[in-house]
């Protein structure tokens, strides 16, 4: 991992419209189309499903908004930033790494290979690390330069 693959600030916010209609208004920030649906994820507790609504911004410093769920890893953060979102050439790799230096795994998404699309793992110090993917950089990519969702 390294400084220049951070690509997104993540914020989980409890109502995703206004958080995004203030950004707008007062930042000037433009968005991605939204992304919602159910994700199968894996907890320390074991396999589940989650619904997750978010949006990406159009312009950087990259940010994307993810509407809070209770009870999961997905409720707003004290300090605001909820974590940062790095490409990954080897998302397990990474997150093998990470826990050696004393991270704990919090959520992971399987992939369609058996390797992971994405982790969100808890370092020591406290920052929430996401590893997302290399594989689908070109997608985001894509998303983020048109705004329309390749998702939908």
């Amino acid at each position: 991992m390294k400084p220049e693959d951070l690509y997104h600030r993540g914020i989980v916010v409890n109502d995703l419209d206004a958080a995004k209609k203030w950004l707008t208004d007062t930042l000037g920030y433009r968005w991605c189309d939204e992304y919602a649906g159910e994700q199968e994820v894996e907890t320390p507790g074991g396999q589940t499903k989650v619904q997750i609504h978010f949006a990406y911004s159009l312009d950087e410093p990259r940010l994307e908004l993810l509407q809070a769920v209770p009870g999961t890893v997905w409720v707003p953060s004290d300090s605001g930033i909820h974590h940062l979102g790095y490409w990954s050439d080897d998302v397990d790799g990474d997150v093998r790494s990470l826990v050696a230096d004393g991270a704990t795994v919090q959520v992971k998404a399987p992939g369609g290979d058996a390797e992971s699309l994405w982790a969100y793992l808890m370092t020591p110090t406290g920052i929430r690390v996401e590893l997302v993917s290399r594989a689908i950089e070109p997608l985001m990519r894509d998303w983020f330069a048109t705004g329309r969702s390749p998702l939908a």
